[in-house]
């Protein structure tokens, strides 16, 4: 039985800051809970931006790089989980998708969405999330869900969105540019 989960937040900042700042995979551990004590084993940029994009995407993992992550899936067990995922998708300052090569989930895809509704200078950006998982042992993986993991995703994406706003915070926020008639 697959399972889905969808987040939305509303961001202060352009488009080009919030995508640039999730596609660079450097930043992933921090947008995961401290108890999961996330690490960033390997990555494989092994498809660069386009010609035309923004330096800020130089670091970005497009369509088909590969992420190795080792982290802590219950904070009770000190167990480390291994977690490769490749991206399968990518359209600069718009979307990219991962998807679960192996690790905890029989399958899991993360959708990232990236809407700008800068008007007239910065603005906002709209992040939406939409995961698509399913667990293994099917009756098991049921059991599981409804006692623990459904909620440990819920609190996963609330504490990223926290951090999100921490981290962006950081950065130099550009100069709105006004124009005159005259």
């Amino acid at each position: 039985m697959p399972y889905s989960f969808r987040s939305e937040q509303w961001l202060p900042y352009p488009v080009e800051a919030v995508f640039a700042f999730f596609a660079d995979p450097e930043n992933l551990p921090a947008l995961m809970p401290p108890w999961q004590h996330a690490r960033l084993e390997s990555v494989t940029l092994t498809a660069p931006p386009r010609s035309g994009t923004t330096k800020s995407l130089s670091k970005a993992a497009g369509t088909g790089s590969r992420i190795a992550l080792s982290l802590q899936m219950l904070p009770f067990l000190p167990i480390r989980t291994r977690w490769d995922a490749e991206i399968v998708q990518f359209e600069a300052n718009h979307s990219f998708s991962d998807r679960q090569v192996s690790g905890p989930f029989a399958f899991w895809q993360h959708y990232h969405r990236f809407l700008s509704l800068d008007r007239n200078g910065p603005g906002v950006t709209v992040l939406t999330d939409e995961v698509a998982y399913d667990l293994p042992l099917s009756l098991l993986g049921n059991i599981a869900h409804s006692l623990f993991v459904r909620r440990q995703i819920e609190k996963t994406f609330a504490f990223r969105r926290e951090q999100i706003v921490k981290a962006l915070a950081q950065m130099p926020r550009p100069v709105r540019q006004e124009s005159r008639a005259g």
